[in-house]
């Protein structure tokens, strides 16, 4: 893949696509909360791309929120699509690394902003572009809809020369009032510069449901990813769709 991938087409555990799960956890009188989740995924997708060329991946991370709104974290998964583009590469792991803060901003309006680091170790042959990625992100959320902006700040996912390539994207999660169900909608431009036809619109629609501390969801995702950018050495097209279900615990 000449770019970053992510997907989940049948996801058990926890916190798929992503990088800040719920928190669950009582504070402690310091003002601190901690939690952590793990999760067995199918299919792992970010941004509407593969991450793990259809196969399974094993997820898992942490939060540290202080009650003033800031928090730090870190969430892992396997993955597959560094070695997918180039057998040459042998990076199975992400490793997210994100601090921020999120609370009130006016009236019904919340904030969330902060910092986000996408790290792979492993080997690389030389000259190689690495992926390990560092952006910047502010989202904005008014009751069951929010908007986030991320910039990047270096190259973004490997791709030579795209420093500045920017992520828009709008997330709503209604309730229905049945079952203890929510409907998840999700829209998302990725901008990738000095890559032609790297941009691109992802998008997935889908079905939510908690109880205790487990989440499950069922999600389609599509992209219009460029075919012959976004298809891996394997000869697989990472932006194709595909119906995801989850599994998240909390702890």
């Amino acid at each position: 893949m000449k770019a970053k991938s992510i997907t989940a087409s049948l996801i058990l555990g926890a916190a798929a696509c992503g990088a800040m799960p719920a928190q669950a956890a009582e504070p402690d009188t310091s003002g601190f909360t901690f939690d952590a989740n793990v999760s067995l995924a199918s299919q792992y997708r970010y941004r509407g791309l593969m991450q793990t060329n259809n196969k399974p991946a094993l997820q898992g991370g942490f939060n540290l929120t202080h009650s003033s709104g800031f928090y730090i974290g870190n969430w892992n998964s396997t993955i597959s699509w560094l070695g997918d583009s180039d057998p040459d590469v042998s990076a199975p792991l992400e490793m997210d690394f994100f601090a921020g803060y999120a609370g009130p901003l006016w009236g019904d309006f919340t904030v969330d902003t902060g910092v986000l680091q996408y790290y792979y170790p492993g080997d690389y042959p030389g000259g190689y572009t690495r992926p390990h990625t560092t952006e910047l992100f502010l989202g904005l959320g008014y009751g069951p809809v929010s908007f986030k902006y991320s910039h990047a700040l270096t190259n973004l996912f490997g791709v030579p020369d795209s420093k500045n390539s920017q992520y828009y994207e709008l997330n709503a999660s209604v309730p229905t009032g049945v079952w203890g169900l929510n409907v998840d909608g999700h829209v998302g431009y990725q901008r990738v510069r000095n890559l032609d036809d790297g941009s691109y619109t992802d998008w997935s629609l889908g079905f939510s449901k908690s109880w205790n501390s487990f989440t499950a969801a069922l999600t389609y995702v599509d992209t219009n990813a460029d075919r012959d950018v976004y298809t891996n050495s394997k000869g697989r097209y990472t932006g194709k769709a595909a119906v995801m279900l989850t599994l998240t615990q909390t702890f």
